[in-house]
């Protein structure tokens, strides 16, 4: 028979609880410890800011920098000659151009940029980028082959993804999609998916006449990037629409500038005014934001999530699992419960895409798996991520164990997809210098790539015999 730990006779006051668990050490409550503010005025060129000022969306918009020679700039007297020498290499090589918003200069240990995790994120160096990997493609997810009208991509059956604009309040090296945003670059001419009321018109069209259709994702670009009228256009026209259910609104902004939403009323005021809408009409809209790790939440995160809060507006987020960043699993869970602590929900944790000059970025699917493995059970079940690839080629998202094939010697997962595109493989290649010897060996061989594809898509194919 059990023995009960607390005696109910007793008067409350005299009451002993028995803890079963020993106290948690203060790193068990990390979360919780947040930056209130950054030390911007440590940077020079924001040493005679005000708080004001830099707590003021239009400041933060207006100085963030656009300009590689404007960020090296920035950068005299904080960073050493050779970082600035080895990033001024590394902007020309990248495909992304750059936006870097003050609050998130403010955020990077300038006293070590080699290694934070900011810095990887936002800023190329050269001395650390690596050679494509030789299966990559510019737009590896084919969002441009699944999309009938420009800027919408229609993959899963109930769910299309629109674009309505290509610009963002920062250009992360990842981004996915880097084939639209940003401007033209040195080695890449976009496909420009610019504010369109017409091309806007056509997507709802297709939309409307689509009755499968139910879910919406609006991202871009950035929605942090539409004006209030624009935001307001968008979602009351699809919310109004009879077969759509339910409206993902994406931003990263609030990881990059949360000043937004809590200084531009008119813009917090214009999702809060559709999410309502939506209520009435018995439509889900959200936010789906995308954090990625724990130093991005800050006091001003945590004030401007609260704000969201307290209008009943729910925040979603989708990581990117990025290396040198959050591909450990103590900072992985650090993110997770960061993450929960100030009202967001950690949805996916994406395996890197296959994206253009970010191979130093990639990480392999099996330590998605093994990061997986370590962050469930540290919270709640809903508080807790689904790893996932998007599987190149259009596959759409797989969880990144159900593969069916994974050799972990040439890199290269084989995933189906029966509900999106039936009868297709769809293959995931792991980072070449994450290979085992006799793996990078082969990739050093162009006459092994054909043949390791086929090996991986033939032993697919038997273990389905």
């Amino acid at each position: 028979m059990a023995t009960s730990v607390v005696s109910l006779t007793k008067k409350p006051e005299e009451r002993e609880i028995q803890h079963l668990k020993p106290p948690v050490p203060a790193s068990a409550l990390e979360h919780k410890n947040l930056l209130e503010r950054p030390d911007f005025r440590r940077i020079p060129a924001y040493r005679d800011v005000t708080d004001e000022q830099f707590l003021d969306h239009h400041w933060q918009a207006k100085k963030s920098i656009t300009r590689p020679d404007k960020l090296l700039e920035a950068l005299q007297g904080l960073a050493s000659e050779a970082f600035i020498k080895d990033a001024t290499e590394g902007f020309a090589r990248a495909p992304m151009s750059v936006r870097v918003s003050p609050y998130v200069m403010s955020l990077i240990d300038w006293n070590d940029p080699y290694n934070d995790p900011l810095r990887t994120q936002f800023i190329p160096i050269a001395s650390r980028m690596l050679p494509d990997h030789p299966k990559l493609g510019l737009d590896s997810l084919h969002e441009q082959e699944d999309a009938p009208v420009p800027g919408l991509t229609h993959r899963y059956y109930d769910k299309a993804l629109f674009l309505p604009l290509d610009t963002c309040p920062v250009y992360c090296r990842f981004c996915t999609r880097s084939y639209a945003v940003g401007n033209d670059t040195e080695l890449v001419d976009k496909v420009h998916l610019r504010v369109d009321i017409e091309r806007w018109a056509k997507a709802f069209q297709y939309i409307s006449e689509r009755p499968e259709l139910e879910d919406i994702v609006v991202s871009g670009g950035d929605a942090y990037q539409l004006r209030p009228d624009q935001l307001r256009h968008i979602g009351e026209t699809l919310v109004k629409l009879d077969n759509i259910r339910r409206i993902r609104i994406a931003t990263k902004g609030p990881a990059v500038m949360p000043q937004k939403v809590l200084t531009d009323v008119e813009w917090l005021d214009a999702v809060t005014h559709v999410v309502d809408l939506g209520r009435k009409l018995h439509k889900e809209v959200v936010l789906h934001t995308h954090f990625n790790h724990p130093n991005e939440i800050t006091g001003i995160t945590r004030d401007a999530m609260l704000r969201l809060f307290e209008r009943g507006i729910t925040v979603r987020n989708q990581s990117v699992l990025i290396r040198n960043v959050n591909d450990s699993p103590e900072t992985m869970r650090l993110l997770v419960k960061r993450l929960g602590h100030v009202h967001v929900h950690p949805y996916y944790v994406y395996v890197h895409d296959m994206v253009k000059g970010a191979e130093d970025l990639r990480t392999t699917v099996q330590t998605g798996i093994d990061i997986e493995k370590y962050v469930r059970g540290s919270t709640a079940g809903f508080n807790t991520p689904t790893f996932v690839v998007d599987a190149p080629g259009g596959g759409g998202k797989r969880v990144c164990h159900s593969y069916e094939h994974y050799d972990r010697t040439t890199g290269i997962s084989v995933f189906h997809a029966p509900s999106v595109k039936a009868g297709q493989h769809f293959l995931y290649f792991d980072p070449i210098d994450r290979l085992p010897e006799a793996g990078r060996a082969r990739w050093a061989d162009p006459a092994e790539h054909a043949k390791m594809v086929d090996e991986a898509i033939e032993a697919t194919n038997a273990k389905l015999r």
